[in-house]
């Protein structure tokens, strides 16, 4: 069994049953446990002696010998009462606590991290430091034609890219967050022959089929202003022109104030603008059909 199994970038453990992947760049507890939920895995948490022996490997091999690592065990939603994400309560989860640890310093620490050697400690949530993503074997993984074990992604022949709609409403930045995680982007319509694949596929998600209080005629895609007024580029830094694709709405885009602007389409897949990060709207995400990158 290898990484290949579940995604390209994680690295199968035996002796954790399941595949690992160190996120070198420290975030905060919460930024961790979504990323990772958004990969298709969980927040690591040493859960018995096997998983514990492999984090502290993939933290060797990452030369992580000055700091530990986040775990997915924290008093999240009732301090002091810790669980990993997966429900287990740390009573029933074998540990030894570092050190001088826990002590909930300042009475703010509701959250556990893996020192090198294993051990445990209390630190806040809001601190950051690396963490480790997990994926447990066992599932039934079956890789599709667009290199993903996700099948809400669909493959379009007129652009050779695939597509997801997520329904479940995010602000523009967590929506690039959720695209990458998956291993794609927000979409960036390069054609109209794209543009009428985007409007299809808004048009198999209507809102009668979204759950929630928030407007369901717009969805988020990959352009935005760079936080300089209405100068719209992809994510990918070209124009709307040089991308193949600056057909607005009528009236649009009408942000005339200050401040940071992002891309959408109405259901026509005519563009609009609005605000990044006020309000969650759907989002459409794209990706090449391959595995997610792989980096070293």
């Amino acid at each position: 069994m290898n990484g290949h199994q579940f995604r390209c970038d994680y690295k199968y453990f035996p002796q954790a049953e399941g595949w690992l992947k160190l996120h070198r760049i420290p975030t905060n507890w919460r930024e961790a446990r979504l990323r990772c939920h958004l990969e298709g895995g969980n927040l690591a948490s040493p859960l018995d002696a096997g998983l514990r022996l492999a984090m502290q490997a993939a933290m060797q091999q990452a030369e992580l010998v000055k700091s530990g690592v986040f775990t997915g065990i924290s008093g999240f939603f009732s301090r002091g009462d810790f669980h990993s994400i997966e429900g287990i309560p740390l009573s029933q989860i074998p540990h030894t606590w570092y050190g001088g640890e826990p002590d909930n310093h300042n009475d703010n620490e509701s959250c556990i991290l893996m020192v090198n050697n294993g051990d445990l400690a209390d630190v806040s949530c809001a601190e950051t430091f690396p963490y480790l993503c997990y994926g447990k074997a066992g599932r039934a993984l079956v890789t599709n034609n667009c290199g993903t074990f996700d099948n809400e992604y669909q493959f379009d022949s007129r652009t050779g890219s695939c597509y997801k709609f997520h329904k479940v409403p995010r602000t523009w930045s967590r929506a690039y967050m959720a695209c990458a995680a998956e291993g794609g982007h927000l979409a960036i319509i390069n054609s109209d022959t794209e543009a009428t694949v985007l409007r299809e596929l808004f048009a198999k998600n209507p809102a009668s089929s979204m759950v929630g209080n928030f407007w369901k005629d717009v969805a988020f895609i990959g352009f935005q202003d760079w936080g300089e007024n209405r100068e719209f580029l992809t994510i990918e830094g070209q124009t709307l022109e040089e991308a193949g694709y600056a057909k607005y709405a009528s009236g649009e885009p009408n942000i005339a104030e200050r401040g940071n602007v992002c891309g959408a389409i109405y259901r026509s897949a005519l563009l609009d603008d609005l605000w990044c990060n006020r309000s969650p709207y759907a989002f459409i995400c794209e990706k090449k059909p391959e595995n997610p990158v792989c980096h070293d």
